[in-house]
């Protein structure tokens, strides 16, 4: 019960990068990684992990070799992270759309998924395509993010940035939730235009 009450604490203070009073139910973990290859996959990336719900399953099911790096801005959630027992799995306090230059330094050139939580709806417009862009610039041909929201608001973006846009739905998920598979055809390099 203690994360379920942390997650709604910290909507109250933080709703806008949070997104959402509870965390991810077992339904939406289970569509959320169910496009993953975990056979293949080396290099998984999570954005906006929370208490780590999804995180817990990703750990899982990742090979032994396999890098998990997490992206949470907030801190309580950063330090419940850090209780996970997994060398595998690096967490980076900062925003998402500074993932290409943590790669980076980390000497990462590209990564096989992208599983996002971050409430693309409740952040800046440019964030937002700063974001995605950035996503499709470090995923490798074949790779994917994969992305949950409440609502379709944001498939016409995904839809610019992304060749191939897969629409799933559970409604075993409070609320009821979208999850979207994105991919490219080309390489990924190049952004899109941000709209203004």
């Amino acid at each position: 019960m203690k994360k379920t009450y942390d997650f709604f604490s910290e909507f109250l203070k933080q709703g806008k990068n949070i997104g959402s009073i509870t965390p991810s139910s077992k339904f939406l973990v289970k569509k959320m990684i169910e496009p993953v290859d975990f056979n293949k996959a080396k290099i998984i990336v999570e954005f906006g992990p929370g208490t780590g719900v999804i995180t817990l399953e990703i750990l899982k099911k990742m090979s032994k070799d396999a890098r998990l790096i997490v992206f949470e801005i907030n801190d309580e959630f950063v330090e419940q992270l850090k209780e996970i027992p997994d060398t595998r799995m690096e967490i980076i306090n900062d925003n998402a759309e500074n993932i290409e230059a943590h790669l980076k330094k980390m000497e990462i050139e590209k990564a096989d998924y992208v599983i996002s939580s971050i409430p693309l709806a409740m952040i800046p417009k440019k964030t937002e395509y700063a974001i995605l862009n950035s996503v499709k610039n470090i995923l490798n041909p074949d790779g994917a993010l994969i992305q949950f929201q409440y609502s379709l608001a944001s498939l016409k973006k995904l839809k610019e940035v992304f060749d191939d846009v897969q629409i799933d739905f559970t409604s075993m998920n409070f609320p009821p939730a979208c999850i979207f598979t994105c991919k490219m055809k080309g390489n990924g390099q190049g952004d899109k235009q941000a709209a203004e």
